[in-house]
């Protein structure tokens, strides 16, 4: 392969599997080509479990490729088998019109649109799905799928392996993302279909839909699906999803959470979510023996990459003077209490539990009792403690920690 996006995807580690590798480099070298990733809407926000697939995107411009963001107003009506126990919840479709205008402004801000050639295409799928009469849709697409081997696909099997339940509405979500690419190819000249792994069997469907109705060569890429040195899933913090959407995950939350990498995933997930070139990537991480600037250094491009550099340094401040200098950081999160319930005084467990700080008082009691909870950066072990009017500082405020990451600044009004 010659200096295109499939070498830095390979470079970069983003390539897993490929229908036809060799011939998809010849093709993209030669002429610019347009490459789909679908994207259910299930929610205001995409987490950061589909970044990897974003970034792929910006790769894709930087290339001189065009980029479609295909939004699954229809299939969200559906969802997506891949991966899941049971069947989803079913959403009506006004709310997911909401998620589909919500998730597009994310898009706006992570994909370039200065450049007519390479800017990106958004469409919905409902937009084909919503008219399609089913006696005609199984007439002339249902007929190049076979049961057979439909039941051989993982999002299929592995469910009926575990005996657990798959509707037929389910079953059928395959045939639809084959459909959603035949009808990208056949509006957009559209020959490849990217995602993770899991959807390989869906992606293959899509391919082979394009080369039996058009008699035209279609491709499809998937990524490996990424899990935490941990084994757990990407995108999933104590606290919840790592939402790209600021209102939903605040961008120093969104800093925190990089900067909290585990040591051994710190090296490619600065491939995976930085832009910094893979050469000096190398070299910085050969230079640099200190994991903790190196994740600060991830933190730092990640943030910037998705809220801007001046979200991700001011950020980077704020950790800086709540870690290493112990004070009250501008973007820490904030809550108010009333002046007159500290005149009364509130119990520390009390306190930190109301404040959203732990998920259960027995938590508290624990943490406390291993000298993990701190008022104004002193250290509070009795779980009798009140917090009273003697602990809020000059500013009106009182710190609340928990253990060394989480920190809360309570604002007596």
């Amino acid at each position: 392969m010659k200096n295109t996006f499939l070498t830095e995807m390979s470079s970069r580690g983003f390539l897993n599997q490929c229908t036809d590798l060799e011939k998809l480099s010849k093709v993209s070298d030669e002429k610019q080509i347009k490459a789909y990733i679908g994207f259910d809407c299930t929610a205001p926000s995409l987490h950061v479990g589909s970044l990897m697939q974003i970034m792929i995107l910006r790769l894709l411009q930087k290339y001189g490729h065009q980029p479609i963001v295909l939004l699954g107003g229809g299939t969200t009506l559906i969802g997506d088998p891949s991966g899941k126990d049971s069947t989803r919840k079913i959403l009506k479709h006004t709310d997911i019109k909401k998620n589909i205008s919500n998730i597009k402004k994310i898009f706006e801000k992570l994909l370039y649109s200065k450049n007519k050639k390479t800017k990106p295409i958004f469409v919905d799928n409902y937009n084909w799905l919503g008219k399609l009469k089913y006696i005609d849709f199984l007439r002339d697409i249902g007929k190049h799928f076979t049961i057979n081997k439909m039941l051989t696909f993982d999002s299929v099997k592995l469910r009926l392996d575990r005996e657990q339940s798959l509707s037929y509405m389910e079953f059928n979500y395959m045939i639809l993302q084959a459909y959603d690419f035949y009808q990208l190819h056949k509006k957009y000249n559209c020959i490849l279909q990217m995602g993770g792994s899991d959807q390989w069997g869906n992606i293959i469907n899509g391919v082979e839909l394009i080369r039996r109705i058009h008699q035209k060569e279609a491709f499809g890429l998937t990524t490996p699906l990424i899990t935490l040195s941990s084994g757990a899933k990407m995108g999933k913090t104590e606290k919840g999803a790592v939402w790209l959407n600021e209102k939903m995950f605040s961008p120093y939350d969104y800093w925190q959470f990089w900067r909290n990498t585990a040591d051994e995933d710190v090296g490619k997930f600065l491939k995976f979510f930085t832009e910094i070139k893979i050469d000096e990537l190398s070299k910085i991480t050969e230079d640099e023996r200190d994991i903790n600037k190196l994740k600060i250094l991830l933190a730092n491009e990640a943030t910037g990459i998705l809220h801007g550099s001046r979200a991700a340094k001011e950020s980077a401040d704020t950790a800086n003077e709540t870690f290493v200098k112990g004070g009250l950081g501008k973007k820490i999160p904030e809550k108010k209490m009333s002046k007159k319930l500290i005149l009364k005084g509130v119990n520390i467990v009390d306190l930190i539990f109301q404040n959203g700080l732990g998920q259960s008082k027995s938590e508290v009691r624990r943490i406390l009792k291993n000298n993990g909870i701190r008022v104004n950066d002193k250290i509070i072990s009795d779980e009798k403690k009140i917090v009273n009017i003697d602990d809020v500082s000059e500013n009106n405020y009182i710190k609340l920690s928990l253990g060394k990451k989480t920190h809360l600044k309570v604002k007596v009004t």
